[in-house]
């Protein structure tokens, strides 16, 4: 009976116990152009507390992701992660980069940039210092695929590399360098860096009035024979638009488009098929909602239909501390469009789209 008694006494506190909480999932978004839809790590994985501004590129058929990761943006411990998703499954992120100096002072580093030039190895851009206007841009290249990668390479003064997304290379081999400047009198600007060979660059001089328009984080589309978009995150509630007739060398004042913007990235890319593809938050408050997370599909660059929610305005959700955010897009050779972005802070979520469904 004390037998009976005691097991029934263990049942009962094993059952009175508060069940752990279910960690997030992926929600289908049961759309036919959605391919994959998934988590680079589960949460219960992360290998930092926080994460931002991922990034990806398909090398040799390989997709490689970059973030940054640590305990919190700006923090000292805030290193670079890379994860590489080979025979449909993503490897164990891992720290390939962190801000210790020579001297053993260590700062945060920022915003990686993935980039494949024709003919080249697999680069990756990245910042590091105390803050956005303090910050210093280096790169890193790789021979094989993501697996290992080279001693980083300081880019001259003046060069900060891709800001946020990713360059563009023209037919004659140019490559185009989205990138800008945030000052500590608190003005925004953007402008070009060129290069030939991703080694040697010159910049253009600022596309903007940081007192008319405060932008930064631009993105370039490529509608062919000459003619670009600049697209640019701005402090004023929309993204901010300068067009190019030569191939990049001169630029249009920068104007307000019909896209809202709450002071959060946007990228964008231009697709086979002549269409331009978007992925930005649809709001305007400044500072603002960074969720939902939609895509914005146009032909001329001026008139845009967001066709698909990637993270939706759910109900009975509470939206304060939900972040859907930095968004990354490229199209691989064989069309399909690869996104990540940052999901909550807490891990990066890979969606694979085939845009003939996108309609």
């Amino acid at each position: 009976m004390r037998q009976f008694t005691f097991f029934a006494l263990v049942l009962m506190i094993f059952s009175c116990k508060e069940k752990s909480p279910e960690l997030p999932k992926v929600v289908p978004l049961n759309h036919p152009a959605v391919i994959t839809e998934e988590f680079i790590y589960e949460i219960d994985k992360a290998p930092t507390p926080e994460c931002h501004a991922s990034t990806v590129a398909v090398s040799n058929g390989v997709v490689v992701a970059s973030w940054f990761g640590g305990t919190k943006e700006k923090n000292k411990d805030v290193g670079i992660w890379v994860a590489r998703k080979t025979n449909e499954k993503w490897s164990s992120p891992v720290e390939i980069i962190n801000g210790v100096q020579e001297d053993g002072t260590r700062y945060p580093c920022w915003n990686p940039v993935l980039f494949k030039p024709k003919g080249k190895p697999l680069y990756l851009f990245y910042k590091v210092g105390p803050s956005p206007q303090e910050w210093w841009g280096l790169y890193m290249t790789s021979k094989d695929n993501g697996q290992t990668w080279s001693e980083p390479t300081e880019l001259p003064k003046g060069i900060l590399g891709p800001i946020k997304n990713q360059p563009i290379q023209l037919a004659d081999g140019t490559i185009l360098s989205p990138s800008s400047n945030e000052t500590t009198s608190g003005d925004w600007t953007v402008h070009l860096e060129y290069s030939m060979d991703s080694a040697t660059w010159t910049n253009s001089e600022p596309l903007n009035d940081p007192e008319v328009f405060g932008a930064i984080q631009p993105v370039i589309l490529n509608y062919g024979n000459g003619k670009l978009q600049l697209l640019s995150r701005t402090k004023n509630g929309v993204v901010s638009e300068n067009w190019s007739d030569d191939f990049g060398k001169t630029w249009s004042t920068m104007e307000a488009t019909s896209l809202p913007n709450p002071n959060s990235g946007i990228d964008g890319t231009s697709l086979q098929d002549g269409r331009q593809f978007l992925v930005y938050n649809p709001t305007d408050k400044n500072w603002g909602d960074r969720v939902p997370l939609s895509i914005g599909l146009s032909k001329d660059g001026k008139n845009w239909d967001r066709v698909l929610d990637l993270e939706p305005l759910r109900e009975n959700t509470d939206k304060e501390g939900e972040e859907y955010s930095y968004p990354t897009a490229l199209q691989a050779e064989d069309g399909k469009i690869h996104v990540v972005y940052t999901w909550n802070r807490k891990t990066v979520k890979y969606v694979v789209i085939d845009p003939e469904k996108l309609q």
